[in-house]
């Protein structure tokens, strides 16, 4: 019989949406690679990370015994919790389109998932204790920069530094570095085509991002920062997956894509965040 669906058909539809998912959700998270990640496995559905504070060493005389340091790490947990998104594929739709809807789906799915996680990890920011730069209503300038990375360093923050913000919040530092780099020859090889869209350039030691996911207030402001990759941490449970389930009297498939994941906030002082104006430019 024409047109039958049978388990062969049905599994070359979801295998090119899940293969289709998984490549754009990798291209395009920028938080997920610039963060410390932890894998949720053995039952449970948090993570515990343990915190070690500094210690210090000092001189100490010869044939004298050195006295005890406690060492009495603390610790961070990450709770992971479900996200997920579901659409119905008609029939109709799928045997009709001129276009691979399997693909599209699956395009839809992996991008809006990444940006679920990359708003998760963003609106963290909000939490550093330490602020830097003029604040609400203010423009970013280069010199924001260099203090959020002098105040990492002297935090004993470990390298590398990243900063994300707001394409709208980073436009002012953009435009002031249009001298600097004038020129083919003076833009860098950003070398990492997944990270090309988001890659604005290094300043201070610090590599600088921007990211449409980070939210902008009524006000016109947002709050990016400028952090370790020991700030921040992204638990996952489960990656992305995607599921179907056919309902017959629908002539129909709901689509179903879920990933479980926990975000937190692992070490204060190795994060600043920067409120700045997000409408002018």
């Amino acid at each position: 019989m024409a047109n039958e669906t049978t388990s062969t058909t049905i599994s070359e539809l979801y295998t090119e949406i899940v293969a289709e998912a998984l490549f754009v959700a990798s291209e395009q998270s920028i938080m997920r690679n610039l963060v410390r990640n932890y894998t949720i496995i053995g039952g449970g559905k948090s993570v515990e990370v343990p915190i070690y504070g500094t210690v210090s060493a000092s001189a100490v005389a010869e044939a004298t015994d050195l006295s005890n340091t406690a060492v009495n790490p603390t610790s961070v947990t990450i709770t992971a919790s479900e996200v997920g998104i579901m659409t119905t594929l008609t029939d109709l739709a799928r045997n009709s389109a001129s276009r691979n809807v399997a693909g599209d789906i699956g395009r839809l799915f992996g991008e809006a998932i990444a940006r679920k996680m990359d708003a998760d990890l963003s609106a963290l920011f909000t939490g550093f204790s330490t602020e830097k730069g003029g604040g609400a209503g203010q423009e970013l300038t280069i010199q924001d920069l260099f203090e959020a990375g002098t105040e990492l360093r002297t935090n004993n923050a470990p390298a590398p530094y990243y900063g994300v913000f707001h394409p709208k919040q980073i436009f002012n530092v953009k435009k002031s570095l249009t001298n600097t780099f004038a020129g083919s020859a003076n833009i860098p090889d950003l070398g990492n085509e997944a990270m090309r869209a988001g890659f604005v350039g290094q300043i201070a030691g610090i590599q600088i991002f921007e990211s449409s996911n980070i939210t902008v207030d009524g006000s016109g402001d947002s709050i990016g920062g400028v952090f370790s990759q020991d700030a921040l941490g992204v638990a996952m449970m489960q990656d992305l997956k995607i599921e179907s389930q056919r309902d017959a009297s629908l002539r129909a498939d709901e689509i179903v894509a879920t990933a479980v994941y926990g975000v937190g906030e692992l070490h204060d002082s190795y994060g600043v965040k920067l409120t700045a104006d997000s409408v002018a430019n």
